[in-house]
């Protein structure tokens, strides 16, 4: 994959986070969207072949997969109104973070 595309490919991440964290159903939805802006720009320029940016991305995965286990849509069937919401997590949902 060239660099354009890891770009491309990142924002799209970018932008499907902060998209779920605006609907994320917490009191602290606007904390995790801030933290998510802060996370990117800090490591914008990082290295994207570097381990530890690797590390990163792999997390931001996964941090998207588990907020849109909260997504009404998804929840819903398609329909927000559904009250019939069914939401499996994981033993182990998150790796140790790094030590930085």
């Amino acid at each position: 994959m060239s660099a354009n595309e890891g770009g491309k490919v990142l924002l799209h991440l970018y932008r499907r986070l902060l998209r779920s964290c605006a609907s994320y159903p917490s009191k602290n939805r606007w904390g995790i969207y801030k933290a998510v802006q802060e996370e990117f720009r800090e490591s914008m320029n990082a290295d994207p072949n570097a381990a530890e940016t690797k590390k990163k991305v792999e997390i931001a995965f996964k941090g998207l997969e588990q907020l849109r286990m909260y997504d009404e849509v998804s929840l819903g069937g398609g329909n927000k109104q559904n009250p019939n919401w069914e939401v499996t997590l994981e033993q182990n949902p998150m790796p140790k973070p790094l030590d930085v």
